[in-house]
């Protein structure tokens, strides 16, 4: 649920922080007022906008904040799966703009836009003005009826992914393996030179790794000589050297021990210090014993990395990628030498991958057919609650899609408004106010399927009066009743079913413009109610109708 927005320098919103409650919040105001802003600010925040066109220009920085309880356990899982904790129960959502850059945060954490969608999805629906007309297109029809089936649809919809994926990859290997003879062969010798060329040189692994070792040693031998040779005559073979110097301190130590316990123990790490001393004496003089420089074996060593190295250059930067690199052409110069036979097999594969995903496709559509009948029966329940008396809903799913990840199935929404007449598409018959009526049977339905805690309709009167509009609060009263809803309106009938109520002002003061937003008591709430039925004036006659309504709102919710 959200419990409260906190904007600043938005637009005309220079600082803005309300709470919101359970049930019906409902926003009025004049037109102008900064209603758009208000849903704009929260659009922002979800990372669905972004702050140009928002943010004031004389501000150096703004802020859109949201602040969600998570009371749902399930919900909370799901928040989590995101690596977003549920911190004392609840999610901060901020973005704030600063030096031109936006920057989100989720509990304080810095996230990526990306992150904050993927949360917002699971947090808050908003059905926005004009979103009503994506009626219009048969896409969204899919995506309707794809959300209404996603339980049944979700294993085969990702492994429709996962088929479409090698489908595709086997679809253009097929459209680029015909080659003329003359291309064929060209290819093949150029593949047989590569795979001589590394198969000449017969690279090991690692093997670059230890010649370099070696290179780096025999190059370095003089230097390497010279300060060795200087080290052993310091511990060895110098007068004075460390091992002699070392014997005659423990000799004296040994002639004194028995005089002392602690300088026995002494005595006792000296020697073990002589003995390593001899120890690495012996080692050093045995590495000097070996240090060689032979020219013929550097040239070798330097020939053979040359070689080695070349190799990396053109096939990979290790040995271990150049002879992956050998594999791999190896593989497609086989291909090329039994080319009949690799077309064949290429066929094949590509037509069992078709047919998998064929078959996938088929119980996807089955599904959706299956699921369009419900669909259709539970929008049409809706559809007659919100005044449509008359009217036949229909979901028709035909296979006429070009096969795809998500099947071949193309859905459209049909619907007959008057009896005797034919089922047409809705764009063909239906008005605006008659699609954001449509649109809100279509949110009643879905929202009985998913979790989303919070539901904001952006004036979803558009179009629409009389006992219309009484039908459409008493359906917006009926989703409130089992979570949270924000609804802008111009109606009062609407306005009348409210839990809570508040009012967006505009506010001119030391020659700035201002919006505001304060939360109405039940008197002041009637007020607003008359001002939206009476206009400029507002008589005692209006307020008494505007009470009337409050007191009809307040029965019909309790039943």
């Amino acid at each position: 649920m959200l419990l409260n927005i906190h904007v600043k320098n938005m637009a005309l919103i220079r600082e803005l922080e309300m709470d919101f409650g359970k049930g019906l919040n409902i926003l009025t105001g004049e037109t102008g007022a900064g209603k758009s802003i208000l849903i704009g600010s929260i659009n922002v925040a979800l990372g669905m906008m972004n702050f140009k066109g928002f943010a004031r220009e004389d501000a150096d920085t703004a802020l859109a904040e949201l602040i969600f309880s998570v009371e749902d356990e399930e919900l909370r899982k799901k928040i989590e799966a995101l690596d977003i904790p549920v911190e004392d129960g609840q999610v901060i959502i901020s973005r704030r703009l600063a030096n031109g850059r936006s920057i989100s945060k989720v509990n304080g954490e810095t996230v990526p836009v990306s992150v904050v969608r993927q949360l917002s999805a699971l947090l808050i629906d908003i059905h926005g003005q004009h979103e009503h007309q994506s009626l219009l297109y048969k896409k969204n029809h899919l995506r309707i009826l794809d959300e209404f089936a996603k339980e049944e649809l979700k294993s085969y919809q990702e492994a429709g992914r996962v088929l479409y994926e090698e489908y595709s990859r086997l679809k253009k290997q097929k459209e680029h393996a015909v080659l003329d003879e003359a291309a064929r062969k060209k290819e093949m010798d150029f593949l047989q030179f590569e795979v001589d060329e590394i198969a000449e040189c017969d690279p090991k692994p690692g093997e670059d790794e230890e010649l370099e070792r070696q290179y780096r040693r025999m190059s370095n031998a003089r230097k390497i000589a010279e300060d060795a040779s200087e080290a052993y005559g310091h511990t060895s073979e110098g007068r004075p050297n460390a091992a002699d110097l070392v014997s005659t301190a423990l000799q004296r130590l040994l002639a004194v021990s028995g005089c002392d316990k602690e300088l026995e123990e002494l005595a006792g790490q000296l020697s073990e210090i002589e003995n390593l001393l001899g120890d690495f004496n012996r080692e050093l003089s045995a590495y000097l014993d070996d240090l060689t420089f032979d020219e013929a074996e550097f040239a070798q060593i330097t020939e053979r990395l040359d070689r080695l190295n070349h190799l990396k250059t053109k096939y990979g930067n290790t040995i271990e990628a150049v002879l992956s690199y050998k594999e791999e052409k190896e593989k497609r110069l086989q291909e090329l030498q039994d080319y009949d036979a690799y077309l064949a097999d290429l066929e094949k594969n590509y037509q069992k991958s078709e047919e998998k995903l064929r078959q996938n496709a088929q119980a996807m559509s089955q599904i959706r057919s299956r699921c369009a009948k419900k669909l259709a029966e539970q929008i049409t329940e809706q559809l007659v609650d919100l005044n449509f008396l008359e009217t036949s809903f229909q979901v028709n799913v035909e296979q006429t899609a070009p096969l795809g990840a998500d099947g071949f199935d193309e859905v459209c929404f049909l619907i007959r408004l008057n009896p005797g007449s034919p089922m047409r598409p809705l764009a063909d018959v239906a008005s605006g106010g008659e699609l954001s009526r449509i649109m809100l049977a279509i949110k009643t339905v879905m929202a009985a399927g998913d979790a989303i805690p919070t539901l904001i309709f952006d004036e979803i009167d558009v179009g629409i009066s009389g006992r219309t509009a009484q039908k459409v609060s008493e359906k917006m009263a009926v989703i409130a009743a089992n979570r949270q809803v924000l609804c802008i309106t111009h109606l009062a009938q609407i306005a009348a079913m409210a839990d809570h109520h508040y009012l967006i002002e505009k506010t001119t003061r030391d020659q700035f413009t201002a919006t505001s937003i304060r939360r109405l008591e039940r008197e002041e709430s009637i007020a607003e109610l008359a001002r939206i039925l009476g206009g400029a004036k507002i008589t005692e006659l209006t307020l008494e109708s505007a009470r009337e309504m409050k007191e009809m709102a307040d029965t019909t919710k309790k039943y």
